[in-house]
């Protein structure tokens, strides 16, 4: 045991430490706030307390408790919201109330429930690590697998069915010759990436539902992206509808270091939304790590590791999971102001240097796997985060360390939002590395012309940025007809296709192969109108005809009359080419 020497914020120095090791987890002062150590010097320890320290005393306890911050994972995760450290935030509204109270423990996951067991294996059955030895239904949308634990394996000396908590014997077995039992839960450190046989190729869509993303830039099961924007951009409701209409069996939603208005408007309404697939409540497909901008700043790191260390271990159960993080610039602000207080040798703009290695060490744990153990499964685990850079900067050290990461890039643009043109994601900035092994998933099970629509929109939107200064000069009267046609189609991609409504209860959500008809119709109305004008109609003739406000109502057709509605346009579109009518 040792004591306080030095308080500095949420940095304490505590002497009479020998034989502690880093990343060990320490009751810091007479009220035991939780602490872990991040350096040691001789006698002394650098500890980060994940609480508020003020009224710390010199000479108060440090009691070290020989772990490494472990994450708890088995049943009763899924649908839970947690704080920083994974202390349940609901055990602790039903202990203490709706204030949080210094130094309070509460258990991540509930030690009273009891969960009904299914084994898949018998008695007399040898198993290895990562094995699957049973299930227990953990809600409508999730099963929960239960594994034997990495580094463990041997024979099934005993199985049982039933109701146990999370601490109750399952299944005991022999490892070495001495009897080992197995529960329900497992511990793994937050810190430390999970095993698996071998990585694959991420080569199937992340269907997220907005269609500028899934069509445009796509972004496969496994991959790893970031969304920067400067203030009012969107970024937070950008994550939320992904974190809401992805496609993936389990989504974790990552506050850090968020407002606290933001996060409470994310925990209402997912209580209300549905899953679009199932029908079942969202809230059965989520689990939410609440670390609001009021807490402690170095509770925000530990927070990202423990959110990619349950992502992970649901991909080892053959899940695709989705994790968003709003936002890693605050995880960042952290880091610099815990380097601040060690005195560490600043880098650009006061952020520590190890900053780049740490934003890796975060988004390298993505990935699409084939998992360890019996039955052989792959699982994903997609990666997401926001980056908040000062005055929309994109050249500021956070972004560029970001970027040099993922391999995918939404960026939002402020002359976008003060269009109000939302989701705000530019796409002459944006790119996505996934495009070319996503669009053989787009060819396969949507549509074999993925590749040439998709091509045509982005040509369309490019030459659109080449004539604006032409435009801004000498106005859009002075173009030929065929630029003006142009400006008239890219005008639709972007009113039509790209501006996407997340309160709107059609426009919300886009299947991909709904994403696919829209786009598609209004390239074939390029083509039509081309025809047109080749025949003598003008550009201003051609905008105003019937059709053109029907394609704007694409995106609110509800889904069972879309097909029609569709085929109906496109019926119109060959009849205008022999009447310069036919509906339009």
């Amino acid at each position: 045991m040792g004591r306080i020497w030095r308080v500095s914020g949420p940095v304490v120095i505590a002497e009479e430490m020998r034989g502690s090791q880093v990343y060990e987890v320490v009751d810091v002062g007479e009220e035991r706030l939780t602490g872990e150590i991040i350096g040691l010097e001789q006698d002394k320890a650098v500890i980060q307390v994940y609480e508020d320290t003020v009224g710390l005393r010199v000479g108060e306890p440090v009691v070290g408790t020989g772990e490494i911050l472990m994450c708890e994972l088995g049943p009763g995760m899924v649908g839970n919201i947690y704080d920083g450290v994974q202390r349940s935030l609901v055990t602790m509204i039903e202990d203490v109330g709706d204030f949080l109270l210094r130094g309070i423990r509460t258990d991540a996951l509930d030690r009273n429930k009891k969960w009904e067991f299914n084994p898949t294996v018998k008695a007399g059955d040898t198993v290895h690590e990562g094995d699957i030895i049973g299930t227990v239904p953990e809600t409508g949308l999730i099963e929960h697998r239960i594994m034997v634990p990495i580094g463990r394996g041997g024979k099934i000396l005993e199985i049982h069915k039933g109701r146990f908590t999370v601490l109750d014997t399952i299944a005991v077995l022999e490892e070495n010759g001495d009897r080992k039992p197995l529960t329900l839960m497992q511990r793994w450190p937050a810190r430390k990436p999970r095993l698996y046989k071998r990585r694959l190729d991420p080569v199937n869509l992340l269907v997220t539902g907005t269609r500028i993303i899934d069509y445009l830039f796509p972004l496969a099961l496994g991959g790893k992206a970031a969304i920067p924007g400067g203030f009012g951009t969107g970024k937070t409701v950008a994550l939320q509808q992904m974190a809401r209409w992805s496609q993936t069996q389990l989504n974790i939603y990552v506050g850090c270091g968020e407002r606290g208005n933001e996060m409470a408007d994310v925990l209402h309404s997912f209580k209300k939304l549905r899953d679009p697939g199932t029908d079942r409540l969202l809230q059965e497909k989520e689990i939410f790590i609440a670390n609001t901008s009021n807490m402690p700043v170095v509770a925000r790191e530990i927070s990202i590791f423990i959110g990619v260390t349950m992502a992970e271990y649901f991909r080892d159960m053959g899940y695709d999971v989705l994790l968003v993080a709003d936002s890693t610039s605050r995880w960042a602000e952290a880091m610099r102001e815990i380097g601040a207080r060690l005195e560490e040798t600043p880098g650009e703009e006061g952020f520590p240097t190890y900053l780049g290695s740490r934003l890796a060490t975060f988004y390298e744990r993505s990935g699409r796997v084939e998992c360890m153990g019996l039955p052989e499964r792959t699982g994903s685990a997609t990666v997401i985060g926001s980056v908040s850079p000062p005055g929309a900067d994109f050249s500021e050290p956070v972004t560029q360390s970001t970027l040099r990461i993922v391999d995918a890039l939404y960026s939002l643009d402020v002359a976008l939002a003060n269009r109000r043109h939302f989701p705000t994601i530019n796409w002459l900035q944006s790119y996505s590395l996934y495009s070319d092994s996503v669009g053989k998933w787009w060819k396969q099970e949507v549509n074999p012309e993925y590749h040439a629509v998709r091509d045509r929109a982005l040509v369309t939107l490019q030459r659109e940025a080449e004539l604006e200064e032409i435009v801004r000069l000498v106005g859009p009267e002075a173009l030929p007809e065929n630029d003006r046609l142009l400006l008239l189609i890219a005008r639709m991609i972007r009113e039509d296709f790209l501006m996407q409504s997340a309160y709107h209860p059609v426009d919300t959500y886009t299947p991909p192969a709904r994403g696919h008809l829209m786009l598609a119709t209004i390239i074939r109305f390029g083509d039509v109108a081309r025809e047109l004008s080749e025949q003598g109609m003008l550009v201003s003739e051609i905008s105003q005809l019937k059709i053109v406000p029907r394609i704007s109502r694409m995106k609110d057709v509800p889904l069972e009359e879309f097909d029609k509605y569709i085929k109906d346009l496109w019926s119109d579109m060959e009849k205008a080419l022999t009447t310069r009518e036919g509906g339009m």
